[in-house]
């Protein structure tokens, strides 16, 4: 039961853009704390963004946060990764996760991969000069 797909992956120049998109099929969607991670090779995975189920609050690796934009669609069951002003180290593979939005408590879990509980299959991003 597929529950998560990435898409919008592919080859871009340095300096250009991309769009990725994350389509959900899970029940709890709407309630959900949703991510974005990345993985390079030989690298381990990491967070790029995070985004809470209200759209409200977003939260951004440090390097990322000037240049990529996490947005989402409740009613399109949708989570979005602008990612601008590409860089050869942005290569790597990106992963959509989701789990239950408890950033009310604190937010501090939200960038550890460990407390997604659904993954996407990942889409390949290669950034070349």
């Amino acid at each position: 039961q597929v529950q998560l797909v990435e898409s919008g992956g592919g080859l871009a120049q340095v300096g250009g853009a991309l769009t990725l998109s994350c389509a959900a099929s899970t029940r709890t969607f709407s309630r959900d704390l949703m991510g974005w991670f990345r993985q390079a090779p030989g690298k381990e995975r990491e967070f790029v963004a995070a985004i809470t189920w209200s759209g409200g609050g977003t939260y951004y690796a440090d390097p990322m946060e000037s240049r990529f934009t996490i947005s989402r669609d409740n009613a399109k069951k949708m989570v979005y990764l602008r990612m601008n002003s590409l860089k050869p180290e942005d290569t790597g593979v990106y992963y959509c996760a989701a789990t239950r939005d408890y950033t009310h408590r604190g937010s501090d879990y939200v960038r550890s991969d460990y407390e997604y509980d659904t993954w996407g299959q990942g889409t390949q991003v290669t950034v070349s000069s």
